[in-house]
């Protein structure tokens, strides 16, 4: 009987480690459009975010009240970095339109927060 158990306690925990291996990709947020806000340099700005399939799939900067180019430079840069790597960890803030970078990723953090 203690065999039996020490064995079932064993599967239980191998059972346990290999689910905690599992892809952390797939499926890692719930499929909808989510919107965020963070404080900017000059402006709260307002990121909706798209998740399909468990994935970011767009963003779009919906509001704000930053200067123009610098918004531009986080569109064209910033965003599709976060839509690579699924998430803002290891995006970097773009020199010179930093606060308006950060703001962005706040914002989609924030965003983000809805869809787990």
């Amino acid at each position: 009987m203690k065999k039996g158990i020490k064995i079932l306690a064993i599967a239980s925990v191998a059972a346990m480690m290999l689910a905690g291996c599992g892809s952390s990709d797939a499926g890692a947020y719930k499929d909808g459009t989510y919107e965020g806000t963070a404080r900017g340099a000059a402006s709260d700005v307002k990121v909706s975010v798209e998740v399909a399939s468990g994935k970011i799939s767009k963003i779009e900067v919906v509001e704000h009240g930053e200067t123009a180019n610098l918004i531009e430079a986080v569109v064209e840069n910033t965003i599709p970095a976060i839509i690579e790597k699924q998430g803002t960890e290891g995006v970097e803030a773009i020199s010179g339109a930093s606060k308006s970078s950060e703001a962005v990723k706040e914002a989609v953090n924030k965003a983000l927060e809805g869809a787990k």
